[in-house]
């Protein structure tokens, strides 16, 4: 039992990370109908960048207290990222908006490459320390062992999944990225301006990736220029998992494949008699997707995309 209860936590905690990056893959396509497989590389950025900025505060500031500087390097991640991820809608994404579907898919693609690319030169390959700014004595419960870290994750992830449900839901913008999403040109006919819609929708995105990046490293302890690309890929699966376009449907997808992955791999060596251990629990994410994509391709909860005139 405590090990079924360690790899819940530990499934809860990577099950959060995912949701709030499918949350950014599926508010992206949920308006534009465009899947931003450079979003798992938004997510590095916030990572390095934050990492850039605590390790500088450490050196010029000493005496800081850790929760102030992951704080401070968390928001400013979330410019960077923000500022980061409107410009690739701006350059790469909107003039290829009316195109063939293909076209965009292989500039999100070459845009992930060239940020891959461009933060290696910047940061060096190498992977890097990320320094433990929480108090790292950890907490029992029932056997089982969560960090102070883990339960910021979890705190984080529910605080923001509440902000992003009642903007969607209860505001100005709320409204008008459902309008656009429902249909760009009648939005646009009602006052709304769907050009401002789509880069605050990717502006959100970005800041929830950063989030996720910083809390990423905050729980691995290291950051490097691939760093985005797995958890950007098994997010991706954790939407379509939940059905791609429904904001309920990432954040379950997210949570489940977090509890898949871990409860997979705490038990992969037990069910195959020691010959796959816990360093294959990645494939339990592409299990899923193929599973979820043969029998039920709109996931779980559906699709609440509407097909456009």
């Amino acid at each position: 039992m405590e090990v079924l209860l360690q790899q819940i936590i530990n499934g809860l905690v990577l099950g959060s990370m995912y949701a709030l990056i499918a949350l950014g893959y599926t508010m992206v396509y949920g308006i534009i109908n465009l899947i931003n497989f450079a979003h798992g590389e938004v997510l590095m950025v916030g990572a390095l960048t934050s990492w850039t900025i605590i390790v500088w505060m450490q050196e010029a500031m000493p005496g800081t207290p850790g929760w102030l500087i992951l704080l401070i390097s968390l928001l400013i991640a979330f410019v960077v990222c923000g500022a980061l991820n409107f410009a690739i809608e701006k350059v790469a994404y909107r003039p290829l908006r009316n195109s063939p579907k293909l076209a965009p898919l292989i500039t999100a693609i070459g845009m992930s490459i060239l940020l891959q690319t461009l933060a290696m030169i910047i940061w060096k390959p190498n992977y890097k320390p990320y320094p433990t700014l929480l108090p790292a004595e950890p907490l029992h419960i029932g056997g089982a062992v969560i960090t102070v870290t883990q339960i910021f994750i979890l705190a984080a992830t529910a605080v923001s999944l509440a902000i992003l449900m009642y903007l969607v839901n209860y505001t100005k913008l709320g409204r008008a990225m459902r309008a656009t999403a429902e249909n760009p040109r009648v939005a646009a006919l009602m006052g709304v301006k769907p050009d401002t819609v789509i880069s605050a929708t990717f502006i959100i995105g970005a800041v929830l990736a950063a989030l996720a990046g910083v809390m990423y490293a905050s729980n691995y302890g290291t950051v490097q220029h691939t760093m985005g690309f797995l958890p950007g890929l098994k997010a991706f699966t954790a939407a379509v998992f939940g059905g791609i376009g429904n904001l309920g449907g990432a954040v379950l997808g997210g949570i489940l494949l977090g509890l898949i992955e871990a409860i997979g791999g705490g038990y992969l060596g037990t069910w195959t008699g020691g010959v796959l251990g816990s360093q294959y629990s990645d494939i339990f994410a592409f299990v899923v997707l193929i599973f979820v994509l043969t029998l039920r391709p709109s996931g779980l909860l559906g699709e609440r995309v509407a097909d456009r005139a």
